[in-house]
């Protein structure tokens, strides 16, 4: 879709991305950061072999920049641009629901991302305050 000017940028990131980092968890579709011109050019749902895959337009200066620096990680021998651990634990945390808190305690304790990088980094997109709420009901008892 990239070679081929539908999307100009793309990341993988949320449940299916968070398993390049964590045990496997359970999920129904991949999740795709996109840049597309207009956003609304682009079908929100589509199946990439086996997996329902939902594209999300980026939707804030987290998420544009979460796939502009996403990485690169082989799966199963093709390349795929995958959110870093810091931007999908910022991203949970910016969406608060209890399973994006259950997102971040799992990438805290697979040891891929420190409290002080998502600390930094909630810092520079105004999330510090949730992050001090997350810390004190889940880190500091």
């Amino acid at each position: 879709m990239r070679e081929s000017g539908v999307i100009q940028n793309y990341a993988l990131f949320g449940a299916a991305a968070q398993m390049r980092y964590t045990e496997p968890v359970a999920t129904l579709d991949a999740d795709v950061l996109v840049a597309v011109n207009p956003p609304e050019s682009l079908g929100k749902g589509i199946r990439v072999g086996a997996w329902p895959t939902q594209f999300v337009p980026a939707f804030s200066p987290l998420t544009r920049e979460a796939m502009e620096q996403a990485e690169t990680a082989d799966f199963d021998g093709v390349p795929l641009r995958v959110v870093r651990a810091d931007h999908l634990a910022v991203i949970a945390l910016s969406v608060g629901r209890a399973k994006d808190l259950t997102r971040i305690l799992a990438l805290l304790e697979s040891g891929n991302v420190s409290r002080e990088a998502i600390a930094d980094l909630a810092a520079r997109h105004g999330l510090m305050e949730a992050w001090r709420r997350f810390e004190s009901r889940f880190l500091d008892a």
